[in-house]
């Protein structure tokens, strides 16, 4: 399997602006709690809304530079044996090559951030 480029964090609206303002994200709880940021491909992204944030309002969806976090970056088995991106650091606004409020398309999925 070719490993993306880019992978994508879903934030509270607190968790955005604290990133703008601050330069970095340590981590929402869960991601403290486990010890590394979960993130997820384009492909998993819908999934990880609908399962983990499911009902929640004022999300947003970072696009992160997986080139730029470099060997910070893990791919492991999680979700039915799906490997996901996980960051083993902090998440900085430097690496984030586009962000937006969380959206949805018409078939249900979630709209990517534009990059470039």
């Amino acid at each position: 399997m070719t490993k993306p480029m880019t992978a994508y964090k879903v934030l509270t609206g607190e968790q955005m602006a604290a990133l703008e303002h601050d330069g970095s994200f340590a981590g929402a709880p869960v991601d403290l709690q486990d010890g590394y940021i979960h993130m997820s491909t384009a492909a998993q992204l819908t999934e990880t809304v609908d399962k983990h944030f499911a009902g929640q309002d004022d999300l947003h969806v970072a696009a992160v530079d997986l080139e730029a976090v470099g060997d910070k970056i893990r791919w492991e088995e999680s979700r039915g044996g799906q490997l996901f991106p996980h960051l083993y650091g902090t998440l900085t606004l430097d690496s984030v090559v586009a962000y937006s409020p969380l959206e949805r398309l018409d078939d249900g999925t979630v709209r990517l951030p534009v990059t470039g």
